[in-house]
Parts: C-alpha cells; structure tokens; sequence
C-alpha cells in the first residue's frame, strides 16, 4: 500500500515544495511510482516540477469540490514513474467552499484512498498556512515531513505546528506519524547554519533527518526551467542531497516494515 506523506510548515520560505517536486523525482529516479498532489493555491510544484500548465483540464480543486475521479487529473511530467495531480488559482476558494461539507477535514482522504495503492509514495504539498487545506493534507496522511531552514527563526512557529498536528492525531487521525525533520538551505560556512542544525537536532533528536539539504544554486534555478533538479542538473549538490534523501527514505520504510513483521 502506497505511503502518503504531507510536507508542512505554515512557514513560507522554508522549502516545501523544492523537496516535494525534489524528493518526488528522486524516488521516481530510484523506480519507485510517485504521486505528488499540489494542495497548495500558489501551484508551484505544479509548474516546477514541469506540468504543462495549458494543457491541465482537472486540478486538485475538481476532485475536492466537485467530486471528479483523481485520476482524471493525472498529469505526467517527464520523467518516468511520476505523476501530478496539479492546483491552481482556483484552489483558494475551496477552503470556504469546504466549510459546508460534512466530515470537510476528510475530503482529501476520500480522493485519495481510492488511489493509494497505484503508488509506492503519494508526496502532498502543502500551503503556508494551517487552514483547512493543510487540516485536509494532515488527515489524509500517514506521516509528515516538515522543512526547517537553517536560518534564524527557524523554530519559531514550530511549536503551532506540533499542536495542530496533536490535535489531528487526538481528533482525525491517530496513525499521523511525524516522518521528520528536514534541514533545508543549510550553508556550512556560516554560523549561525551550524547552530540550527545542532539546536533542531538537540531538540528533536532522532526525528530529524540525517540527510541535510545544502543551499544550491541549480535548485533555485530549477523551477524556473519547468524541471526539478534531476533534470535541470544531474550532478548538482542539490540533486545529490535529494537522492540521498530519498534512498533514506526508503531505507527507512524498509526497517519499519521488517519490524512489523518480525512483531
């Protein structure tokens, strides 16, 4: 069964949706089927990650609101094994257009239960905030990854989003797992850089990835080609810490389901 993994932080700036469309692509790399579900209005994994923005007839906001089969909203984006639901700008008013739904905070697991199985991996990007969007993206999924740039307000905030998430796995869904801590725009030269990565791992200790995703140029410039980093440059540092972290990942889930079966 496929394994759902929101990436949250009502934070903006802390790269999100570089590690959505990064990690995605890593694991398509590493021949895993990958699914990335652009829950954020903005759309930014939708034309990062190399959708033809012309060519999208159902979005996320279709399957939410009107009720359309995921699947009809597939969009492939060259490379092999990956698949986008995309979003987008309509996507801002169906928070309010949620709130009449009964059970609004599950919709998104509805859509997506029906799908789960067709993917190794479903990666939900998430918008900066925690409105019912977010609620939705938490509900539906088994585990999240929230991002942490090196940088000074780093910690600020996360302690909103540890609650919010208690809260959903008090009230939502108990099986919510934190994934862990992702360390982004990590430069080692700088101090301060070096001092987030020794408090969130003071912290958090061993929820904190061992991965650290460095600050890198051709993962800025990326997006802006359409193209994760995979593509835009095969040997960058940033690809390089993307594959590291998908390889991680899948190690990780290798260990879990060892245990569950040696239990």
């Amino acid at each position: 069964m496929g394994r759902i993994i929101a990436l949250a932080n009502q934070k903006g700036g802390v790269g999100k949706t570089t590690t959505a469309i990064n990690l995605a692509a890593s694991l398509a790399a590493l021949e895993k089927k990958v699914l990335v579900v652009d829950n954020d209005p903005q759309a930014n994994a939708t034309s990062g990650i190399g959708v033809d923005v012309k060519k999208i007839t159902v979005t996320i906001y279709d399957c939410l609101i009107d009720g359309k089969d995921p699947r009809e909203a597939f969009m492939p984006c060259g490379i092999d094994n990956l698949m986008v639901i995309p979003s987008n700008i309509d996507l801002v008013g169906a928070e309010i257009e949620m709130l009449e739904m009964p059970g609004r905070e599950k919709v998104l697991k509805k859509v997506l239960e029906g799908i789960r199985n067709e993917f190794d991996y479903i990666l939900i990007d998430c918008s900066p905030s925690l409105g019912l969007l977010t609620v939705n993206a938490l509900t539906a999924a088994d585990s999240v990854i929230i991002p942490v740039q090196c940088e000074y307000f780093a910690l600020e905030g996360l302690g909103k989003l540890l609650n919010t998430i208690k809260i959903i796995q008090s009230n939502l869904n108990p099986s919510l797992e934190i994934e862990g801590f992702l360390l982004t725009m990590y430069d080692s030269r700088l101090r301060l850089s070096n001092q987030v990565v020794e408090e969130v791992n003071k912290h958090f200790q061993q929820m904190v990835f061992k991965t650290i995703i460095q600050r890198n140029v051709k993962l800025s410039e990326a997006p802006s080609f359409g193209q994760p980093a995979i593509l835009y440059d095969a040997e960058s540092r940033g690809t390089v810490n993307y594959l590291n972290l998908a390889q991680e990942l899948i190690d990780k889930h290798k260990d879990t389901v060892k245990q569950m079966q040696a239990n």
